[in-house]
Parts: C-alpha cells; sequence; structure tokens
C-alpha cells in the first residue's frame, strides 16, 4: 500500500521550487515598517517623525516606507459622523505633509516644498468639504423625518388602538422607514464618498504613490 502523504508533505511539494524574492521580502518590510511608524505618528505625532525617518531611508527603498506609512494616512481620511471626528484632520494632513520631501517633478527640497504647499491646499479645501458634509447629512435626516412624520403618526395611532394605550415608535426600528432612510441617506454619502477617493487619489500622486 502506497504510503499517504501528509498535508505538510504536500505543501513542501509544491513549494520546494517557488524562489524567495529578496528584493519583496525588503520591501514589504519597509512597508511594514511605514504602516508602523503611521500608526505611532497617528497615535502621538511627538512619538513619530514621519519626515526624519522617510529621510534617513535611502532614496532607492524610499518608496516602500512612504507607500505603507501613506496606507494608514488614507484610511484615517474618512467622512466623519460627527464635528468631534473632525479634530483628526489637522494631524492627518501634517502626516501627509511630512511624506512630501523629494516629492514632485523637481524632487529634492523645491519639489518636496511645492509638494506641501499643494497638500495644505488640498486640505484646505477637504476641511470645508467634510463641514459641508456634516450639515448636508443633517439637513437629509431632517428632511426624511419630516417627510416620514405623517406615515409614521399614522403607524402610532394603529398601535394605540390595538394596545388601548399611547404608543411611540421609534422610527429606525419600522423597517419601512429605516429601508427609505437608508436609500435616501446613502445617495448623498456615496457622492461625497467619491469625491474624498478622488481627492485621496490626487494626494497619492502628489507624493508619487501609486494609490492602493
Amino acid at each position: 500500500m502506497a504510503m499517504i502523504k501528509s498535508a505538510l508533505e504536500l505543501a513542501l511539494e509544491k513549494t520546494k521550487d517557488l524562489k524567495v524574492d529578496p528584493e519583496a521580502i525588503a520591501a514589504n518590510e519597509l512597508r511594514q515598517e511605514g504602516k508602523k511608524a503611521a500608526g505611532l505618528y497617528l497615535d502621538d505625532p511627538a512619538s513619530s517623525d514621519l519626515g526624519k525617518k522617510l529621510s534617513a531611508c535611502p532614496k532607492e527603498k524610499r518608496i516602500h516606507l512612504k507607500t505603507g506609512m501613506l496606507e494608514i494616512l488614507q484610511a484615517q481620511l474618512q467622512l466623519p459622523t460627527n464635528e468631534a471626528a473632525l479634530e483628526k484632520l489637522e494631524r492627518i494632513a501634517q502626516g501627509y505633509a511630512a511624506l512630501s520631501e523629494g516629492s514632485g517633478l523637481l524632487g529634492g527640497p523645491l519639489g518636496g516644498a511645492m509638494t506641501e504647499k499643494k497638500i495644505q491646499g488640498v486640505f484646505q479645501q477637504l476641511s470645508a468639504f467634510l463641514k459641508q458634509y456634516i450639515d448636508d447629512m443633517k439637513q437629509v435626516e431632517q428632511a426624511i423625518r419630516k417627510q416620514w412624520a405623517p406615515k409614521l403618526r399614522e403607524k402610532e395611532r394603529q398601535m394605540a388602538a390595538r394596545m388601548g394605550t399611547d404608543f411611540r415608535l421609534d422610527p429606525m426600528t419600522d423597517p419601512e422607514f429605516a429601508a427609505f432612510y437608508k436609500q435616501n441617506v446613502g445617495a448623498v454619502r456615496e457622492q461625497y464618498q467619491a469625491a474624498l477617493d478622488k481627492a485621496k487619489v490626487d494626494l497619492a500622486a502628489m507624493l508619487g504613490v501609486e494609490p492602493k
């Protein structure tokens, strides 16, 4: 009877001819290092100087470190749920600016300064854009609730008649209202998200990084 090979043996057979790419491994390690540095920076800006860390990296390998940093910064650039969520925008903006050294068409200090100025301009626009998003979402929600109010009151009246007592219905527990709310709020959110995604792509291009 032929010996039954273990799963480990089969896996080793399949991978024995695979070649390890040292450059790819090194690039991934730098990317992970960049992600860690950006995470530390967002938690405590004084604990991680992104620009200094980037400058200390050999120029030919810098893109991998910068890519990891950018991935974390991009992930934090989201549509806010309230005004408090906007407080971290300045920190994110400074993080992006720190990655501008040597970026842009000119490269070097001059190219970096020009890129940093462009990034600052984009974030000024983003600040106004995200505040407008919060205001628009509030207005949309108010309009939806106002439009739905007559139907909600009628449902409350019917429930009160059945139960023999006053009844108040939380609109979000009503499947019909929840679906209506999700559809209309979602449409507004999608428009803003598309614009924010475009801004992320533009910012990444300014830094010479292909967006993920």
